[in-house]
């Protein structure tokens, strides 16, 4: 007997549902739709890895999506009905879900949608160096992204939305300008390379910060300039650095918010410019501190 074969008598009559009898989870409802940390995650029958965390991107579909399996790990079974094509773990043959191409969500044209619960994910474990995020709206999230990114110690920026009521929007929810939500991207760093006070330096440098109306020629509320903080700590740096320009004589619009639930946008809003090998239209670098 497969040394898995007394798993599938432990898992839970839903788990079954889906694993061996081909079920389908509902939308959103799955532990693993949101799921960003760093780690691998593998078949809950037999354990074997299918999925890293780099390959998984949001689709907005309510179910965790990978543009990429570990290679061998996933066997293609074409639905009798010719219209979909059904994923299983190669190993043991437990339903997965669906694999769909041809969709331009990634580079790699593919998006495996798999249920929450045909997986377990092994998170990585922390490596000696700190990791912290923070987070920045200052019109268009692709040019505060783009200088954000050139920042030693920053690992990785992500385009998003922040501050609002809708949960879970998209792009063109936030466009309508009626959610509460700002264009914000989420820095993660290294505080023991950047602090905090550089990161928020660049963002007033980068970004006219007197503006009251929106960054350049996107006018809107969602195009609005606000540092979203943390802590006190943070909230004390951001309001320095404000008295400072404005002893200077800008006269700061930049709101100092409370950090709230942070929203990851649409893959093809991520790395814009790096993609497209343009630069920002209404975001430079100025020096306003001395």
């Amino acid at each position: 007997m497969k040394p898995w074969k007394s798993n599938v008598e432990r898992l839970s009559e839903f788990e079954k549902h889906v694993l061996i009898n081909k079920g389908t989870e509902r939308a959103f409802s799955g532990e693993y739709v949101y799921t960003k940390e760093d780690g691998l995650y593998r078949c809950k029958v037999c354990n074997a890895p299918l999925y890293r965390s780099s390959d998984k991107f949001d689709s907005h579909c309510g179910w965790p999506s990978f543009d990429d399996a570990i290679p061998g790990a996933i066997r293609e079974i074409p639905d009798k009905d010719g219209i979909r094509t059904e994923i299983v773990c190669a190993n043991c043959g437990a339903h997965l879900g669906h694999v769909f191409r041809g969709e331009g969500y990634t580079k790699k044209n593919t998006r495996h949608c798999v249920n929450s619960v045909s997986l377990t994910f092994d998170k990585k474990k922390n490596s000696n160096s700190e990791e912290a995020k923070a987070y920045f709206a200052g019109g268009c999230f692709w040019g505060v992204e783009y200088y954000m990114e050139q920042i030693k110690g920053v690992r990785e920026v992500r385009s998003g939305f922040m501050g609002g009521s809708l949960k879970d929007p998209g792009y063109y929810d936030v466009v309508r300008g009626n959610t509460g939500h700002l264009e914000t991207v989420e820095v993660i760093y290294d505080p023991a390379q950047v602090s905090f006070e550089t990161l928020a330096k660049t963002f007033f440098e980068i970004h006219d910060p007197t503006q009251a109306d929106g960054q350049g020629p996107d006018i809107g509320t969602q195009y609005l300039s606000a540092v979203f903080v943390n802590s006190d700590k943070e909230r004390q740096t951001v309001n320095r650095l404000i008295g400072l320009l404005e002893k200077k004589g800008y006269k700061i619009a930049t709101k100092v918010r409370d950090a709230s639930p942070f929203y990851e946008a649409e893959t093809y809003h991520q790395d814009y410019y790096k993609r497209k090998g343009s630069s920002p239209y209404c975001h430079r670098r100025v020096k306003r501190f001395d």
